[in-house]
């Protein structure tokens, strides 16, 4: 056995050990429930359970915490109200990472349906409006037996708001802070017999920021100083959204669904430097999506759920000035390329990537306590890229067949298994299957294991795509039709307990991931001599497998509350490794994932009180922290530490009109990261800024019954039965 092999082994049994240990120590306490145990949760296992009884461990951001927290955007929310995530946004996405892997590893649902937005490998949050998240769940690990490709690291599903009034709701929220940045959100629905409808508008703005002017060029050993380059720059995105409900019958319901999004990121037009602080376009990014599906009810637990889902994602240029560029694909295998012009105003197209799908999923209660689900799947991707692909259009398809079975026949004992049949039009087939376990010893002491393999077959960007990136001089990025697919093994163990007010949860984890697709430095001379003659790039990387990959982590939080004090937190540890082959010496070296860090961790305390006449009113305090965030090129990232403070109002309303206004201070001791551009940074905070916020509801209609409780009811007495 190698040592490496060794080494990883020995420290999950160390992990192991003190995770098991400490849950022990915690159940010979006196413990009671509390309510946040309570929560409904459906990710996991794709069928609903008590967050207390979910067989696999799910992390909740509740309505309230969302709320009190009062987030601008998701990337916000996630990274300050859970230790598990880090971002590092620019004009290209997020760059999200979840336990030491990176955006491609984790899958984004809303209303478990997989979001579609890739900008350069990563998913666009914006798509996703903060004001209309009823609540957030967080799966961590490999679930591709449930949810295939891309659920590596963990799952994300955001569960939108419904309406619970029959009748009509408005409301709108509107929010403004500091560097312009404006937040808009409006939403109608109404009831009416057997029709809802729920139209939802947002509109976000921002002016951007500059923390520095420094910034590193290829061609000077120090960095210039008067960079026109901003942290983040000026943009603005809108989205328009439509669902419509239909209620058949007592048994069968119809939906259907539709939204268009736009965004633009302006991008600085003047400047001493042309090459690194001067562009003659904008980036523009358009998203259309349709999607019809239903749900029938065969009796009071057995359901099958079906749904078509189509989704458009393009990517452009908005040409700002004159330009001349060069069009190698009308002289490929020559040097010489001509050129074609762009016209102020006028657009080109970089990418248009389009999905469709397909999914049918059945959950039967059967005897002895089992609860099945079967379904299948079918997906279709094309993409589009003239300037960006070899031939210009590329395509895939993937197909699947899922079966999970949860058993609970044995009291106190939870074993859920799944298994999936995976197969690709490039990769064949391949089986990915889940075991997970869940003891409960007291009523108040939950101990989980899970194993589960994870299966990712390479995109067709990850394949095909190239692009050029100036970050203190010219990248070449390289896609790589040689790859092969990703998998990966993962295990935990979770144990939950309750002391008193206190809620305390524990996770080690360690997931292996063969054949990772990374991008990775080469030679330029290993790169085609016709992209290094159009180029010139002072580094050429492309993606390619990794030998293999490991991450290992635990994660620690811990909630208490007491009267109107609520007052938690989490941290998480996190160690990574991958072994790489050096194309220059010959060998195999070992390098952590881009992007890690050691050590994080978030806090809160909040306080609220509500007063007899009807009003209400309080405060929440919050703080997160990361240390040195590590890159293989352009430096590392600097640790950090934020503090925020949000406060709100809720006035007495009428009958029907409800009010809340929130103000608060983001980063309130005014930290600013000013490493030069063209290097990693820890976080692109703007330093401290303020902001305001006011919510208005209007809502005419009285209370409908909620069916997807009353279902979930009948499935908890069906197993207490």
């Amino acid at each position: 056995m190698r040592k490496g092999a060794e080494r990883d082994i020995m420290t999950l049994k160390y992990i192991a050990t003190i995770a098991m240990a400490l849950l022990f120590v915690g159940a010979t306490a006196q413990t009671v429930h509390t309510d946040t145990l309570g929560e409904v949760v459906v990710t996991g296992t794709g069928t609903s359970h008590l967050l207390k009884n979910e067989p696999v461990h799910t992390e909740v951001i509740s309505s309230q915490m969302l709320k009190s927290y009062n987030g601008k955007s998701l990337e916000d929310i996630l990274g300050g109200l859970t230790s598990s995530f880090a971002f590092n946004e620019d004009d290209m996405g997020s760059q999200m990472q979840m336990g030491g892997l990176g955006n491609n590893y984790i899958l984004i649902l809303i209303d478990g349906k997989r979001i579609h937005g890739d900008v350069g490998g990563e998913n666009d949050l914006s798509l996703i409006d903060p004001a209309n998240i009823e609540r957030i769940e967080i799966v961590r690990g490999a679930s591709s037996a449930l949810y295939g490709s891309d659920a590596i690291a963990g799952v994300i599903n955001i569960i939108t708001k419904k309406p619970k009034e029959q009748g009509l709701l408005i409301e709108n929220t509107t929010r403004i802070g500091s560097h312009g940045d404006i937040r808009q959100h409006d939403g109608l629905s109404f009831n009416y017999g057997r029709f809802t409808s729920q139209t939802n508008f947002q509109l976000q703005h921002s002016d951007g920021w500059q923390n520095t002017g420094h910034e590193y060029t290829s061609s000077s050993e120090t960095p210039i100083t008067d960079s026109r380059n901003k942290t983040v720059n000026r943009h603005t995105n809108w989205q328009l959204s439509e669902r419509l409900t239909f209620k058949a019958s007592e048994r069968l319901e119809l939906y259907g669904e539709g939204m268009t999004y736009h965004k633009r990121i302006y991008r600085p037009q003047d400047g001493k430097y042309a090459r690194f602080d001067v562009y003659t376009y904008d980036l523009e990014y358009d998203n259309q999506s349709a999607a019809a599906g239903g749900r029938l009810k065969l009796n009071t637990t057995d359901y099958i759920t079906f749904d078509l889902d189509y989704n458009r994602h393009a990517y452009s240029y908005r040409y700002t000035d004159y330009t001349l560029v060069e069009d190698y694909t009308k002289s490929a295998g020559t040097i010489y390329y001509p050129y074609f012009p762009y016209l102020t105003g006028q657009k080109g197209l970089q990418s248009d990537q389009r999905r469709t799908m397909a999914n049918v999923k059945g959950v039967f209660n059967l005897p002895m306590h089992n609860m099945l689900s079967v379904g299948g799947e079918y997906r279709y991707d094309w993409l589009n890229a003239p300037d960006r692909v070899e031939r210009g259009k590329v395509n895939d398809w993937t197909g699947a067949l899922f079966v999970q079975d949860e058993f609970t026949h044995i009291n106190r004992l939870n074993i859920t298994a799944g298994l999936r049949l995976n197969g690709n039009k490039q990769f064949g087939f391949r089986m990915t299957p889940k075991v997970s376990i869940m003891y409960t010893p007291t009523s108040d002491l939950r101990l989980r294991a899970t194993w589960s393999q994870g299966f990712k077959t390479p995109t067709n960007k990850e394949l095909h795509y190239r692009y050029v990136r100036q970050m203190s001089g010219t990248y070449l990025y390289l896609g790589n039709t040689e790859l092969k697919p990703q998998t990966s093994n993962y295990i935990s163990v979770n144990g939950e307990y309750t002391i008193g007010r206190l809620e305390l949860s524990l996770t080690a984890y360690y997931n292996k991931v063969v054949d990772m697709i990374s991008l990775v430095t080469i030679p330029n001379y290993l790169a085609p001599d016709r992209y290094i003659a159009q180029y010139d790039p002072i580094k050429t990387r492309q993606y390619q497998n990794i030998d293999d990959a490991r991450t290992t982590g635990i994660d620690f939080s811990f909630r208490y509350s007491w009267k109107e004090l609520t007052a938690g937190g989490s941290y998480s540890y996190l160690d990574t490794k991958a072994n790489q082959y050096d194309t220059n010496h010959d060998r195999m070296h070992s390098v952590v994932i881009d992007g890690m860090a050691h050590h994080k961790a978030y806090w809160f305390a909040t306080w609220s009180h509500h007063m007899k006449c009807g009003s209400a009113y309080g405060f929440g305090l919050y703080g997160r922290m990361s240390s040195k965030r590590y890159y293989q090129i352009n430096g590392n990232g600097k640790g950090y530490q934020t503090w925020r403070i949000n406060a709100h109002y809720e006035p007495v309303g009428g009958k029907s009109l409800s009010y809340r206004i929130d103000a608060g201070i983001d980063n309130i001791f005014g930290y600013i990261d000013r490493t030069p551009h063209g290097l990693h940074l820890g976080t692109t905070t703007a330093g401290r800024t303020f902001y305001v916020s006011c919510n208005i509801k209007f809502n005419k209609g009285k209370r409908v019954k909620n069916n997807y409780k009353s279902n979930f009811k009948s499935n908890q007495e069906n197993e207490e039965n």
